[in-house]
Order: structure tokens, then sequence, then C-alpha cells
């Protein structure tokens, strides 16, 4: 009932939302009277802001149209490359007509990006991808909003997301014989125990997997979020956050836990911090800042856009990650898509490197939760692990921001190169990564503890989640596997600049009117 009472107030107020953005623009216009009084500028702040506290925020888009590779544009284009009824498997293309850089592209290593499914979209992660498609092929995992998914595709559980996972590592690897997965907070738990089963059943494993401020051991250093979870049963969950969905959605009457909770939530562990952050916007728009309103609009329109998550799967996760620990105990077990149950075994993990990262301040994913995973993966030698902790920076600055660029990513590029089995090409063409003046990983020893080697802030906190979208290309050449292609730059338009709608239905279409 909750949910159609909140579906009932937001269609109430989405016109008076709509209202108060028409009214901020005529505070604002010089051509109205009412755009020169003197409290115009004042009263444009106040409406705007009251615009952006009621309407409804949908899906964001990734929006990476191009990234400058030493120069050279290239132009970046979305394509789902394996679609399932929870999750797509998304593929950013890269295009250039430049010979020698499509000739270094060819040999780049191949990374699947695994975005959490927690209640914010996989564009949580679009620095990160940006990032990486200077020197990566890039896939991502995004998940879809279990509103839009209708009731005859079944229900979703945790073992189908380990099931999901390994069904994309296993494309990736038909297509280009292996490749790299980086996952990131959530999503560490079910890629490792997805990594254990392919080791145990004998099948190929990825050659090395990153695992950034994730929940492998909850039980260390436990923040805010585990402790929800380690003191309330489960059937507090179950009883108090599980709701159907309202039938104006294709999923209606699917149970999930609704993004709005989750979103409240959000909200609820830092609310001061959220009403100064409104307060500056009301300011920045009063002085004409409209640089530090932009990144605030920036901000919020990632972090207001939420999706529902089907009930089996959070409530099993609750149950296996946060209230047993089934993973660090051993007992978690995963019944495959023919229905066999199996073990998850670490243990069994030989040939991929293992790379943890972890922020200092880090109040989502304590610290030492994520580099258990070196206590869980006995079977990699210690050579092949490797732990990096971020001096000062919190959950979000591992993943995006200038410690993302300038002091992760460097360490993780370079992690993925020294596993990147027979691409020697890639190895000599990639730029070198700069060398701190120590050593930036520290190897794994399995009789003592995982050295660290911490890193000075340099990210601006407004950066947290801010990244604009680059120009757009000027043209592209489709050329299959990244091949050299011989046709000038001008010669047609940029496939890049399309809206993502010509390859696929837009989520945000999905409410039914």
């Amino acid at each position: 009932m909750l949910y159609q009472i909140y579906e009932t107030q937001r269609s109430l107020i989405e016109p008076f939302s709509d209202l108060a953005k028409v009214t901020a623009k005529m505070f604002t216009n010089p051509m109205l009277p009412v755009g020169m009084t003197p409290l115009s500028q004042r009263m444009a702040a106040g409406f705007d802001l009251v615009h952006r506290l009621g309407k409804d925020y949908e899906k964001p888009e990734f929006g990476i149209r191009t990234v400058d590779i030493d120069g050279v544009q290239i132009a970046i284009q979305e394509r789902v490359e394996m679609a399932k009824p929870f999750c797509d498997l998304l593929r950013f293309k890269r295009f250039s007509d430049d010979p020698e850089t499509l000739s270094r592209l060819k040999g780049q290593p191949v990374v699947l990006l695994v975005a959490p499914l927690s209640g914010h979209y996989a564009t949580l992660l679009r620095e990160t991808v940006r990032t990486m498609l200077k020197d990566h092929k890039v896939y991502i995992t995004e998940w879809k909003n279990a509103r839009l998914v209708p009731l005859s595709e079944g229900e979703f559980h945790l073992d189908d997301y380990v099931n999901y996972l390994q069904d994309f590592i296993r494309h990736l690897q038909g297509r280009y014989d292996n490749c790299h997965v980086i996952s990131v907070c959530q999503p560490t738990v079910p890629t490792l125990a997805a990594v254990s089963l392919m080791a145990s059943r004998g099948e190929k494993t990825p050659l090395s997997m990153t695992m950034m401020g994730g929940p492998i051991d909850a039980r260390k250093s436990p923040t805010e979020v585990n402790n929800l979870a380690v003191h309330r049963p489960f059937e507090w969950f179950e009883n108090n956050v599980i709701y159907r969905v309202p039938n104006n959605f294709p999923g209606a009457g699917r149970r999930v836990y609704p993004g709005f909770l989750q979103h409240t939530g959000f909200i609820a562990m830092n609310p001061d911090r959220h009403a100064n952050s409104h307060y500056d916007y009301f300011n920045h728009l009063i002085k004409g800042d409209n640089d530090s309103a932009e990144a605030h609009r920036q901000f919020y329109d990632e972090y207001n856009a939420v999706l529902d998550m089907d009930a089996d799967y959070y409530l099993e996760t609750i149950k296996t990650v946060f209230q047993d620990f089934k993973l660090v105990n051993g007992t978690w077990e995963v019944r495959n898509p023919q229905g066999k149950v199996e073990l998850v075994r670490p243990q069994d993990i030989r040939n991929t490197g293992l790379l943890t990262v972890e922020g200092e301040l880090d109040d989502i994913s304590g610290s030492g939760q994520t580099r258990a995973a070196h206590e869980l993966c006995t079977g990699i030698v210690s050579d092949e692990q490797r732990h990096f902790e971020v001096k000062g920076a919190g959950h979000y600055g591992i993943f995006s921001g200038s410690r993302w660029r300038n002091q992760v990513y460097p360490v993780v590029k370079q992690f993925i190169l020294e596993h990147q089995a027979g691409m020697p090409q890639a190895a000599a063409s990639a730029p070198s990564v700069a060398a701190p003046a120590e050593p930036a990983v520290a190897a794994v020893e399995p009789a003592a503890p995982v050295a660290v080697e911490t890193l000075q802030p340099i990210e601006p906190a407004a950066e947290l989640l801010a990244g604009s979208t680059a120009p757009e290309a000027a043209a592209e050449v489709d050329t299959g596997a990244e091949a050299v292609a011989s046709a000038p730059v001008e010669s047609a338009p940029a496939p890049a600049a399309q809206p993502r709608s010509s390859y696929r239905r837009n989520p945000a279409a999905g409410r039914k009117r």
C-alpha cells in the first residue's frame, strides 16, 4: 500500500514541480516585467529549488560520446551485447579512422565492469567507464529497474545474479579468449562467487579480478549499513521494506524493495549535509554562480535516480552477505541454471590475479571488508595478489573524481596489463603509468597482513559524482573488431551522437500514463 500512496503523491506533486520550473524561467527572462524586479533572481532560485525537490528523477544516460586518446578523438557508441530479463551487458564500442590509434586499440585488454545493484543505476560509474575507455575495451552490467520487468519473467534471486555474471564472462571469453573483471561495491561478493564456481568446475577464469569497496567480510569494521542488517531480524526487512509494484508500471504486482525507500535511507545517513547542499545551491543561483549550480544538478540528477530491486534478490543478499556471512564462513551454496546446487569455494581460484581497493574513510564498506578476499583466495599465489588503500578517500572517491583518475586508476591499469597474457602489443603500445616515489601496491604475503600503500587526498568534494559530457564526435567508422579504417573523418556523421533509444527501449518510458 505504501508504494501506491507514494505514486499518488508523486503524481499530485509533479504538476506543481513543472509549474515551479516554468515560473523560475519567467523570473529570469529579461523580456518579461517580472524578470526586471529587484527580487527576480531570488524568486527564480526559490522556484528552481522547489522544482528540483518535487521532480521525478528518471534513469540517467551515460552520455559518453567521445574520449580523447593522445589527442585523437575516439567516438563511443553504446550497444547492448547481451540482453537478459533483469540486466543488459552494455558495450561501449570505440570508433576511429586513425590507423595508428586503431592498431593500438585492437590489442587492449577487455574489461567487464560489474556495476552495483544496490539502488542506483549503472551510470553511477560513468566516470569510471570514461576513464577506462582510454586504455580498455569496456563492457558494463546495466541492471534494470525491477518495476519495469513483467511478472512473466519470473523472480530474480542472488543465485541468478551469480549466474548472469558467469554468462557474461563466458561470452567475453568466447569473443576475446579472456577478459578482466572489475566489481565496485555490492557486486564484489557475487563476482567472487561467480569466478569461484567457474574455477571449481575447471572452467577458464578471468585473467584478473579487481574488487573495489565491497563487503566481502561485512564483520570487519562494521558501518552503519552493516549494523542495520545485523541488529534487525530477517523478518523485519521482509515485513517493512518489501512492497508490490503499482499497476501503472510493466512490473505491476512484483514484490520489490522500492527505490524511493532506498533513497530515503541514503538521505537519512547524512541529512544535514544534503540540506546544506540544497541551501548552497539556492545561494549559488542567487549569486549567478552557474558552475557550482550545475555541479549540484549533475550530482543530484544521479543521486536521486534510483531503481527498485526484486524482493528475493534483496532479502537473500541481506541474509547471505550481511547476516549469515556465508561467503567467509564457507557455507554459501548457489543453484545453477540446471538446478544443481554448488558450494562457493574461493580457494579453488588459481589462475586469476586479485587486486583489492579500499578507501580509508569508506562509510559503506568498512576498512578490511574488501581486503578479506585475500584470506579466502588461498589458491592464488602471493605474487598475483595486491591490495591498495587510498588515504582520505570515502566510498565514492575510489571510483569517481580525481582520486580515481590520479591514484586508483593507474594502479588498476598497471595490474591489468601485468595479467594480460599473450598480448604483448597492448603492453608495448599503452602509455606508461607514472611510477610513484614508492611502490603503489604491495604483494600479499600468505602468512602476514596485507601491506598497504596509502596516498594523500587530492580530490575536491564537488567531484564526488560530477562528470561533464564529452563533445560529440564529428564522425565514426564501424570497424568490427576496431580494425583499421581508411575512410576520412568527414565521410559520415557519427552514430555515437545518435539517441540511445535507436538501439534499445528507454527504461524511462516504462511508466504507464
